[in-house]
Formats: C-alpha cells, sequence, structure tokens
C-alpha cells in the first residue's frame, strides 16, 4: 500500500472488484468517517486507453467538485504500482440492486431518483463534460439515499459547445444511444438517451431494447422502436410515456437536452399525475 495513504486510513474490507482493481471501505481516524478507496493496479492497464480512462476520472471528478448528485473525490494516492482513488462511501448500495430487488417502481419514487440523476447530467453538460455510460450500475445512493453518479472513466469533455461533436463506440449495450452504434458523430444528448433507458426501466422492470445476446441488443436499439407494452404500463401515466419518447427519439436533434428534461411537467410535477 502506498505510504502516504496507509498513514491517512485504514483499509477495511473489500466491497467492490472490476477489471482493473479492487474497491475497498477505507475509515478515517482523523474524520471518524468511512469512504470508498478504489485501488488500481497498474500493471493491468494494458494500453494507452486504459490509462487514459483511469487518469480521466480523477481529473473530471476534480473538476465537477461541489455536485450534491456526483460522486465527490476524497484524495488520490499514485506509486510505482497502484493508483489509489478516495471517495465518498456510497453504502446504499446502487440503482441496479434496487430494481433487480423490486422491480417496477412507483412513478413518484422513480420521479424522485430520476430528478437527482438528471440534475447530476444536467451538470455535467453545462460544465462541458458528457458522462457516455450512464446506466444504473453507475447510480449510487449514499447512507441517507441521495444520488450520486459515478464512474467518469468514460466520460469526454466537448467543451460546452452545442456544435462539439464526439466520437468512438463506448457505453453499455442496453443504454447506448443509436447514434453511437451507427458510427457517427455525436453530442451529450447520447447520456440523454440512455437517462430515458433508466426511467423506462424504473416505471417497467424491463429494459426498452432487448435481445438474447448483445449484438441482438445492439439491432434493437438501432431500430429505436419504442413500445410501451400494456401489462408493464398499464398504471404509468401518459406524461411519463410522453418524456420517454421525447427522450428516446433516435433522432438526437429532436431529442431533449438535460435541461429540457427537467423542465418537462412529469419532472416538475414530481411523477404526480392527475
Amino acid at each position: 500500500m502506498c505510504e502516504s495513504l496507509r498513514l491517512k486510513y485504514q483499509l477495511c474490507e473489500e466491497i467492490g472488484r472490476g477489471r482493473f482493481g479492487t474497491v475497498y471501505r477505507c475509515f478515517s481516524p482523523v474524520t471518524g468517517e468511512s469512504y470508498a478507496c478504489k485501488t488500481i493496479e497498474k500493471n493491468l492497464l494494458l494500453d494507452s486507453t486504459d490509462r487514459e480512462c483511469l487518469e480521466k476520472e480523477p481529473k473530471i471528478l476534480q473538476f465537477l467538485a461541489g455536485d450534491s448528485n456526483i460522486l465527490r473525490l476524497v484524495d488520490i494516492y499514485e506509486d510505482d504500482n497502484y493508483l489509489h482513488v478516495v471517495t465518498e462511501l456510497c453504502a446504499g448500495g446502487d440503482l441496479y440492486e434496487r430494481v433487480v430487488a423490486r422491480g417496477a417502481l412507483p412513478e413518484a419514487e422513480a420521479a424522485g431518483i430520476f430528478r437527482q440523476l438528471m440534475s447530476a447530467i444536467g451538470r455535467c453538460h453545462v460544465t462541458g463534460i458528457a458522462h457516455r455510460d450512464v446506466k444504473p450500475d453507475n447510480v449510487l445512493f449514499d447512507s441517507e439515499g441521495n444520488l450520486k453518479l459515478a464512474d467518469f472513466g468514460s466520460a469526454e469533455w466537448f467543451g460546452g459547445y452545442e456544435d462539439r461533436m464526439m466520437n468512438g463506440v463506448v457505453g453499455t449495450p442496453y443504454y447506448v444511444a443509436p447514434e453511437v452504434l451507427m458510427g457517427r458523430d455525436y453530442n451529450e444528448k447520447v447520456d440523454v438517451w440512455s437517462a430515458g433507458v433508466i426511467l423506462y426501466i424504473m416505471l417497467a422492470g424491463a429494459p426498452p431494447f432487448f435481445g438474447e445476446t448483445p449484438a441482438e441488443t445492439f439491432e434493437a436499439v438501432l431500430r429505436a422502436n419504442l413500445r410501451f407494452p400494456t401489462r408493464l404500463f398499464r398504471s404509468v401515466s401518459p406524461e411519463a410515456k410522453d418524456l420517454l419518447r421525447k427522450m428516446m427519439c433516435k433522432d438526437p436533434y429532436r431529442r431533449l437536452s438535460a435541461e429540457q428534461v427537467l423542465r418537462h411537467p412529469w419532472v416538475m410535477s414530481g411523477g404526480e399525475t392527475r
């Protein structure tokens, strides 16, 4: 372990594991608080892209510091063999676990979660950052239930200009926007599409586009044939469906921006419909 890290924190139990390293709970005797420490083995970084992703995340978290719905960076330590990233501890689990355990959520509860998610995405976009991998696994909750958007390893800086386009196939099969899969240049609205998929899953308990294999899922995303099966959407309001259509619009120029999503009547009413 890095000596400077060891002097400030006590590493405790493992709470997660990823492709490049392990996440531990760590404790600070000075503050009396627990944190999360992602310990990354540098020898597992196979190429420059891997290194760039893992070096990019702490920089972006520093840049976004102060937003209550974005994971807070606490410390960074590095030695010859490891990179240690200390963040706030999200003891409330993630949105994926919540939906798997409970299935579809009531509209008011889904709206409360969704508003926080879109607030975080809106802050990223205003700051000129596209997350590019918005999915339930990256939506965490602290011990008080507050949402924290995490994992900015795929994020990209677009400078806050509407005409600044990005490229590269990044993201996760169920949640990636069709323009990414088409290999076209795209803008930050790919995050709005992904957030729309998350909202659909929270309301229906199932994804809007899926297949037996990743390739079949990608084909379904490319078709972008959005449906609302009666058995899943019987009790979902027309306002919620209207928002979903406008977020998962295949044409990104007609798709709502994050700011427009936050002003949609369903979001502003907190999911309370007549």
